[in-house]
C-alpha cells in the first residue's frame, strides 16, 4: 500500500515540481543575499569606504555618521541573527 500511495502522491504533486523548484531557488538566493549583507568583512569594507568618502569630502559628517550607524547596526543584527 505504501508504494502505491507514494506513486499516487508523486503523480498528483508532479505538476507542482516546478513551483517547488522555484521556491527552493528563491530560498537559496535569499540565504546567499543575507549571508553577503551581514558579512563582517563586507561591512568593514563599507565602513572604510564611508571613511574615505568623508575624508575626500564626498560625504558630510552627518551623512557619514548616519551610514556608519546603519553599518554598525547591520553588523550587530548579523551577529545576533546569524552568529
Amino acid at each position: 500500500m505504501g508504494l502505491i500511495s507514494g506513486v499516487v502522491t508523486g503523480l498528483v504533486t508532479w505538476p507542482l515540481a516546478p513551483v517547488r523548484g522555484a521556491v527552493w531557488v528563491a530560498e537559496q538566493v535569499q540565504a546567499e543575499a543575507e549571508r553577503q549583507w551581514y558579512d563582517p568583512a563586507r561591512i568593514q569594507r563599507e565602513l572604510e569606504d564611508v571613511s574615505a568618502r568623508r575624508s575626500a569630502g564626498d560625504l558630510s559628517d552627518a551623512e557619514a555618521d548616519l551610514l556608519e550607524e546603519e553599518l554598525v547596526q547591520r553588523l550587530i543584527d548579523g551577529q545576533a541573527d546569524h552568529g
